[in-house]
């Protein structure tokens, strides 16, 4: 893919439109302009460059703070006059500190959420929190629950019984994020991981 391969004719300007996604969660974190030195310098260095239309200048996202994007893909849309660039942020994308420069609602569901809830319970280890009393046994007693947990989802699953799996099933997975908090690994190092398995 060159910036030949674009139909700019649309834009007075002949900038290219960039959205910028997450290549994790997928969340948008921002739009941006390229031109033909944004686009290659992207292309060839993996760092996300745009070319600022009010400074009439490139600049690398992430020159100044550090939290660059990292590309993972890059795609043109069906009509070639939009680029989509999956990356892999070093941190806050927007100048307000927030992941994104939208103010989507939250993308991550319930389970992102929950273990955001497990982290702060880690931080502040409230008392008469079942969390907190996990966190206090350590990592070896939770290792020993997430194993009970699965134990008892799978004898749901070998017995068919659904809703008893599904019930299980949630057991396991709260334990497994009190663990995963345990060891410093968060719901994204795991998408990462899957994601570069299944790469």
């Amino acid at each position: 893919m060159t910036f030949d391969d674009f139909n700019l004719s649309k834009n007075a300007d002949g900038h290219l439109p960039v959205i910028v996604q997450d290549a994790t969660t997928l969340k948008v974190l921002m739009l941006g302009y390229m031109n033909r030195e944004a686009f290659e310098k992207t292309a060839a260095e993996g760092r996300v460059t745009f070319y600022s239309r009010t400074r009439q200048a490139l600049w690398t996202k992430g020159e100044t703070s550090g939290n660059y994007l990292t590309v993972r893909s890059m795609f043109p849309d069906c009509d070639a006059d939009t680029l989509l660039i999956q990356a892999d942020p070093a941190g806050p994308t927007c100048h307000r500190g927030t992941t994104a420069c939208f103010d989507t609602p939250e993308e991550e569901g319930f389970i992102r959420s929950l273990g955001k809830l497990i982290q702060s319970r880690h931080a502040q280890m409230p008392e008469g929190s079942y969390t907190t009393r996990l966190f206090i046994k350590g990592p070896k007693a939770i290792a020993k629950k997430v194993g009970e947990e699965a134990t008892e989802a799978v004898i749901e699953a070998v017995d068919g019984n659904k809703a008893r799996f599904t019930y299980e099933a949630s057991d396991l997975v709260y334990h497994l994020l009190v663990l995963m908090e345990a060891m410093g690994v968060s719901v994204s190092d795991v998408e990462r991981e899957l994601s570069l398995r299944h790469r």
